[in-house]
């Protein structure tokens, strides 16, 4: 929701393409900072009260997020949301591996499954809210409301004890590092996200922007770009039984390579609205498939695996405000072409096997 509400908040509260760039990448290097620690204390027994504090955590800061009235409160707000989200989000998603059956890529396959309903319900909850004569703020209020009502349901899923001591599993994490494989996939998941979360973070502002369409014509193009992910994620799951990872990551590189120019270059609204759509659908399993093999080449060390994923995400925190600066120097337009360094990597990093 707050992707397809950036034009809203860049009005209201002043805000340039450079302060959008650091909203989204300071709080996500912070979060990278802190992070790692939670998923080793996860692994030595205290993964229950992290998930539930950070999700207290969470709800408040989403509240404060509608509260904010400029620049300076909402980074605020931003820097709480990040690590908490780390704690509520990312070691249910490790606990989902540890205890879902079919393997890692099947599980992270059926967590993007699920979150993408999540995604897509953001920007619509956004438009039916400003629909309603409401605003982003209000919008706000209700996820903070959803979050507090999660981490009740929360209370009864069983963590896990943990197995081992923090101690070892700093050991353990830092010998990981020395694993090509583990470097491999690490830096695939953080690449691709060009074309993820760094894209889709703009999405909103390149169709007002650059389009030159109103801010509740690029919710619904927001909210194209998530439904295409949703079907997508879906699909990746009859995929995954017939076809191995990598096989799907290397396919959908070569097809995104031709469908994501032709995007920045289609002229007027809907046939960009359509191959956004496209492009939503496209990229599924960019993230679960990196992801779920870092799991898989860390067997029964959950926590471990998203210490390194959030430790490798401190580069990759850093490649919104690096797309804002681009895009102050020479025009969003021109600056989005950077996410096509996505479906490269995937190509020539990929193994084929």
């Amino acid at each position: 929701m707050r992707e397809a509400a950036w034009p809203l908040l860049r009005d209201d509260l002043g805000l340039s393409y450079a302060q959008i760039g650091l909203l989204i990448a300071v709080p996500n290097l912070v979060g990278g900072l802190v992070q790692p620690a939670f998923g080793l204390l996860a692994d030595a027994g205290h993964r229950r009260a992290l998930v539930l504090g950070g999700g207290v955590t969470f709800a408040a800061a989403l509240a404060a997020v509608a509260g904010a009235w400029g620049f300076l409160p909402l980074m605020a707000a931003s820097l709480v949301l990040a690590p908490a989200s780390g704690a509520f989000v990312s070691l249910a998603q490790a606990t989902l591996i540890d205890v879902g059956g079919g393997g890692p890529e099947r599980s992270m396959a059926r967590w993007v499954a699920a979150g993408s309903v999540g995604v897509v319900a953001g920007p619509l909850a956004l438009s039916i809210a400003l629909a309603a004569g409401l605003g982003w703020r209000e919008t706000f209020v209700g996820l903070a409301a959803i979050g507090g009502l999660l981490v009740l349901g929360a209370r009864r899923v069983p963590f896990g004890t943990g197995n081992g001591s923090l101690r070892e599993g700093v050991h353990g994490a830092f010998g990981a590092l020395r694993q090509r494989e583990v470097l491999r996939w690490l830096v695939l998941k953080d690449v691709t996200d060009l074309m993820g979360d760094v894209l889709f973070g703009f999405l909103a502002l390149y169709f007002v922007d650059v389009v030159g369409v109103s801010p509740a014509e690029a919710a619904l193009a927001v909210g194209v770009w998530t439904a295409g992910g949703l079907v997508g994620d879906f699909a990746l799951l009859a995929i995954l039984r017939r076809v191995s990872g990598p096989t799907h990551l290397r396919v959908t590189a070569a097809v995104a390579l031709v469908v994501f120019p032709a995007f920045l270059l289609a002229p007027g609204l809907w046939p960009k609205i359509v191959l956004v759509g496209a492009l939503g659908a496209i990229r599924a399993g960019w993230y679960a498939i990196p992801k779920a093999q870092v799991f898989a080449e860390l067997p029964g060390r959950s926590g471990a695996a998203v210490a390194l994923s959030d430790l490798s995400s401190l580069p990759q925190s850093l490649l919104p405000l690096a797309v804002g600066l681009l895009a102050a120097e020479i025009g969003l337009g021109n600056a989005l072409w950077a996410a096509l360094l996505a479906p490269v990597a995937l190509l020539l990093l990929v193994p084929r096997r």
